[in-house]
This record gives C-alpha cells, sequence and structure tokens, in this order.
C-alpha cells in the first residue's frame, strides 16, 4: 500500500511539474528577449527579423514567442505567429479596455529601455480576449518583446 501511495504521489509530482512547464512565466518572457536583444548585438537587426519570421525554435517556444518593432514607429518589423502584421503601423489601436498599449510600449522603452505592458489581446489558444503582460526591450533602434498570458 505504502508502495502504492509513493508511486501515485509521484505521479501527481510529475504531471504537476509538466503542467507548470508548459504554461510561460514572466521569467521566461525575459529570458526570451535577452536571448534575443544577444543576437540584434552579435549578428544584427536583419538577422533578428529573419530568424522570428522563420519561426525559428530559439525565439518561438510553445505559446510564448518573441517578436520585433521599430522603437520610435511602433511599426511591426517580425512576427512568426501573424506575418500580417509585418509592417502594419498599429501603435494607436487600442485593446478592448481603449487602453493604447504599444504607444505606452514605445514611450515607456524610450524613457526605461525595459519594462512590463498590461493589456487584453485574444488568446488564440481559448479564442477570447484575456488578460496579457508583456516584456519589452529596446535594442538600438528597435524593441524585442515577448508576452505571457495571466492566469
Amino acid at each position: 500500500m505504502k508502495m502504492l501511495f509513493t508511486v501515485a504521489t509521484l505521479g501527481l509530482a510529475i504531471a504537476a511539474g509538466h503542467a507548470c512547464a508548459a504554461e510561460p512565466a514572466e521569467k521566461d518572457a525575459i529570458a526570451l528577449v535577452e536571448k534575443g536583444a544577444a543576437l540584434v548585438k552579435s549578428d544584427g537587426k536583419a538577422e533578428m527579423i529573419k530568424r522570428i519570421n522563420a519561426k525559428d525554435p530559439l525565439f518561438v517556444q510553445s505559446a510564448i514567442y518573441l517578436y520585433m518593432s521599430d522603437a520610435k514607429t511602433g511599426v511591426i518589423l517580425a512576427h512568426p505567429m501573424n506575418p500580417a502584421l509585418v509592417g502594419k503601423d498599429l501603435i494607436d489601436v487600442p485593446d478592448t479596455n481603449g487602453k493604447p498599449f504599444r504607444r505606452q510600449g514605445v514611450d515607456m522603452v524610450a524613457k526605461q529601455g525595459k519594462g512590463w505592458i498590461d493589456y487584453t489581446y485574444k488568446n488564440p489558444a481559448s479564442g477570447k480576449i484575456e488578460p496579457k503582460t508583456t516584456y519589452l526591450m529596446r535594442v538600438d533602434d528597435v524593441i524585442l518583446q515577448a508576452g505571457i498570458y495571466k492566469k
């Protein structure tokens, strides 16, 4: 009986670990953006754009991915999940609550260099509008971003 309890407990612990691993956390968004920043600094903006748009597994990890926009205009330069957004000027398009989150992000990184923006956005996994937080970092003349949906 003791062995059965131990095996069941171990199984639950493993399942819980897998569930946690599947949901990205803020630390994962920061790590992804920092990895992208290192690549931009070493290989340049054009290489980063190419790798993001090609869905490079280093920058697209399950439910979290890196995308890039122009630091001055907010125009999206690279997006692995929605290529139709590339080249779009969406800086003044608000979230569902009217928050101009893209403009706020551009303004924030111009002053602070990096930080978090909270807003609402359609989650492609659920198809519903959900709270989201995105980590942004300015690297030269671009902004690298990775976001997670809040639970």
